[in-house]
């Protein structure tokens, strides 16, 4: 094998609730992810030069990528410890990048937008304080894009599917269960038909049936149960257009989160 020649597989992660990385108590609940997340470096043929990163915490009018060389920290959680809005997860940004991915989109025909101001979010930096914990790979967030389309995440991501040629690895980072009213054991049920659909649907399926089952997703078992909005779900509409051709795999899984809730992380390609 060249490793020159390799392609980075994509992957979906649960990135679990705020800062739980950095809160002992909280670990407890977050062992088995956390081991998913600390296995997806080493699973890696070759070390990525960088990492983009589309978290279901941003949002804009166009897609819109991050353009600071030091992003600062975006504490976008509420109820936790005072320590926990002083952490830091310090790796750099990529303008080199934020560029290429300016320039891939426009050539696409693709409204896109850099943001120099915008910080990391909790979606990027609890899964990455686990995922690379030394925070010496720079990592770029790309919003989502208001109104939540199917299709225009898919596209999205088709076109940055290129990206992985050039070392790049990318992360959707969301939740496939996400519904803070019923957090807990009341979730069982409904969590366990939305993920059963979920993982079949990406499992066994690929290309055009595998957007199509995507796009009507509100027709799933419990879909609107599991995610009564839908911008924890999109990231893997991103994922699945980076790897529209390609299989699928379940790298992380459980069925006790939180006391009885359903949830499920992908690697693609």
């Amino acid at each position: 094998m060249n490793i020159d020649q390799v392609r980075q597989p994509v992957f979906f992660v649960s990135h679990g609730g705020g800062p739980w990385p950095w809160i002992d108590t909280l670990k407890k609940q977050y062992v088995e992810l956390e081991r998913s997340l600390s296995q997806i470096l080493e699973s890696l043929v070759k070390q990525p030069k960088a990492i983009l990163m589309i978290s279901a915490h941003w949002e804009e009018s166009v897609f819109t990528v991050q353009g600071a060389e030091r992003p600062t920290m975006l504490y976008d959680y509420s109820g936790f410890p005072r320590d926990t809005y002083e952490i830091k997860y310090t790796s750099s940004g990529s303008r080199d990048l934020s560029t290429r991915i300016v320039d891939i989109l426009k050539a696409a025909h693709i409204d896109v937008a850099i943001d120099m101001s915008r910080g990391y979010d909790h979606g990027m930096f609890a899964p990455m304080q686990v995922i690379n914990p030394k925070a010496d790979i720079p990592v770029v967030q790309l919003s989502l894009k208001k109104g939540l389309d199917p299709i225009t995440h898919i596209e999205l991501g088709r076109q940055l599917a290129a990206l992985r040629d050039e070392n790049i690895l990318i992360i959707a980072s969301g939740l496939t269960y996400h519904n803070l009213a019923h957090f807990n054991f009341t979730a069982e049920k409904q969590s366990a038909l939305f993920d059963d659909w979920l993982g079949n649907t990406l499992l066994n399926h690929e290309g055009q049936s595998r957007n199509m089952l995507l796009c009507d997703w509100k027709q799933a078992p419990a879909a609107r149960f599991a995610h009564p909005r839908e911008e924890h779900l999109l990231p893997i509409m991103v994922a699945v257009g980076a790897a529209e051709n390609e299989k699928a795999r379940r790298n992380y899984h459980e069925t006790n989160f939180l006391g009885g809730i359903h949830v499920s992380g992908f690697m693609f390609g």
